[in-house]
């Protein structure tokens, strides 16, 4: 059965496709199901014996969930919240927390911090009741420093968003660099400009036209969606200029399969298992969505990062696609320029010699395809 052609066809159902399969779901289902946090940069407002007790008690209750900052007052804390410096900040004293988040950084950690000052406060309470500290009445207050847009109060417009434009970008990709119209590589790559261009303004016009979520800096929240497709789309084109048809499955793999699960647009890339935030972040959809966070609320703040790893996959697949076959060293077509000179020479007589025009006709179409791929 083996070397049959049935067998391997069915040792490719039974064996290989369920393996994909679970693989799939292990990328999406394994970060989703594990969801905490890990480090998350969090403000710590003075340096009191509130604010020293309840670190102690987040460290000894949670430890490594938080990476703690220390800022002299709240206006301080809440540059670095604009900043992108943490997510969000506490201001403890002996009878109030102040709690300053970011929802538009993520309503996840948002809420987290929320509910960190809850427990702080009952944490309070209980000591006191039990006469440790003096004061057990602890009044919590929720600030938003940054919040998101009122039509999109939980970010799920948002999160939705990066999908999507991953599917779209592997799609223009794929259609750009197979399309027959397009001979030359500066035209694919002026058509993936433009395209992206248009999609990207379409996306924005959905997003904010029609469920107004992303309300600051239209011009260059458009540019981010854009950039975003541009990055995914020229990285498909230009698989598939180096590798073929696989080339195409490639990108769909490490695009949808990896970067989609693993960019952290649904809670916070902090929020996810270790190494798996890191590679997230360096794949455009993970990198596109912080970007388009920092660009939408944060004036751009901590999007320079963001912005190098998009532009270095653009830059790679812009090259890919200008240049890849002469990389790999094959041509389009030169299976059936070959296949096309067999045919001639087996339909010439017997003796004598292949007319003039015959081969001025075989050698003009050989240039034309060479120009075509070049």
């Amino acid at each position: 059965m083996s070397g049959h052609p049935a067998g391997r066809e069915a040792a490719v159902a039974v064996l290989v496709l369920p393996l994909v399969i679970t693989l799939v779901v292990l990328s999406f289902a394994w970060p989703a199901g594990r969801t905490a946090p890990r480090d998350v940069p969090v403000g710590i407002v003075g340096t009191g014996a509130a604010s020293q007790h309840a670190v102690e008690g987040l460290v000894h209750e949670e430890p490594g969930a938080f990476d703690f900052h220390l800022y002299p007052d709240q206006q301080a804390a809440r540059s670095a919240i604009e900043n992108r410096d943490v997510y969000g900040a506490l201001a403890i004293s002996a009878h109030d927390i102040t709690v300053l988040t970011a929802p538009a950084a993520s309503t996840a950690v948002a809420q987290l911090l929320g509910e960190v000052g809850q427990q702080l406060a009952e944490r309070a309470a209980q000591q006191g009741a039990t006469g440790t500290r003096p004061s057990a009445k602890i009044h919590v207050t929720a600030v938003d420093v940054v919040p998101v847009a009122a039509e999109d109060p939980r970010g799920v417009v948002f999160s939705s968003a990066v999908f999507p434009l991953t599917i779209c970008g592997i799609l223009i990709g794929a259609f750009v660099s197979t399309a027959r119209g397009l001979r030359r590589p500066w035209h694919r790559l002026l058509t993936l400009l433009v395209a992206c261009a248009v999609a990207g303004l379409g996306a924005y016009l959905v997003a904010q036209g029609f469920l107004g979520a992303l309300p600051h800096d239209h011009v260059a929240t458009w540019a981010v969606l854009s950039l975003v497709l541009i990055s995914i789309s020229t990285t498909a084109a230009g698989l598939v200029r180096l590798l073929g048809q696989a080339g195409l499955g490639l990108s769909a793999a490490l695009m949808v399969f990896v970067g989609n699960p693993f960019s952290g647009a649904g809670s916070a890339p902090e929020m996810l298992p270790k190494g798996v935030d890191y590679v997230g972040q360096w794949l455009p959809p993970g990198a596109g969505a912080s970007l388009l966070r920092d660009t939408a609320y944060f004036d751009g703040n901590g999007g320079s990062g963001h912005l190098a790893v998009l532009a270095l996959w653009s830059v790679c697949g812009f090259t890919a696609v200008m240049f890849g076959r002469r990389i790999t060293g094959r041509a389009p077509g030169a299976k059936t320029g070959a296949t096309a000179s067999g045919a001639s020479l087996s339909s010439l007589p017997t003796s004598g010699a292949a007319s003039p025009d015959r081969r001025h006709a075989h050698a003009h179409a050989h240039a034309r395809r060479s120009d075509d791929d070049y």
